[in-house]
């Protein structure tokens, strides 16, 4: 597991509102903590279990202690337009169901509120509504993909 992808996670439980993930795989143990009282409610705690029997390095680090990289966009253009990501981890789909048309086309105009897709996570289908209002300039994701969380899912021109 990289440091992208213990981001990625430590966001997604913040804003679940989880108390507490553990999530253990073959040699690392991950577990994350969020209290209550706290401004910065969030700790995450790496131990690197070892292969032998060496003493256990366990090393905690607040979430405002790791780098967070800045998406950048592909250029001068797109920097006018608004990336509409994916708030939940799922699988994405642009339309209800395959014999229906698409929630939205390219150069479609939106408003606050209109639904833009809806993404299938643990057999719930989330409608994925529009925080902005304007027109759509790009598909980012293929129907029927898997998504991240944070994952950028359409550009919006909002003038």
């Amino acid at each position: 597991m990289n440091l992208k992808e213990i981001q990625n996670l430590i966001k997604f439980v913040a804003k679940s509102g989880a108390t507490e993930v553990k999530l253990e795989m073959n040699d690392v143990k991950i577990t994350i903590r969020t209290g209550e009282g706290h401004v910065k409610g969030e700790t995450t705690i790496i131990q690197q279990l070892p292969s032998m029997a060496a003493p256990q390095a366990v090393a905690q680090l607040p979430v405002d202690a790791i780098p967070v990289s800045a998406e950048t966009t592909s250029g001068d253009e797109d920097s006018k337009y608004i990336t509409v990501k994916s708030p939940i981890i799922g699988t994405f789909y642009r339309k209800s169901s395959p014999d229906q048309p698409s929630f939205v086309e390219v150069g479609d105009m939106i408003k606050e509120g209109d639904v833009l897709c809806i993404i299938e996570a643990m057999k719930l289908f989330n409608e994925i509504e529009s925080e902005v209002s304007g027109k759509i300039v790009k598909v980012l994701v293929d129907d029927a993909s898997p998504v991240e969380f944070d994952q950028p899912l359409f550009l919006v021109d909002p003038s």
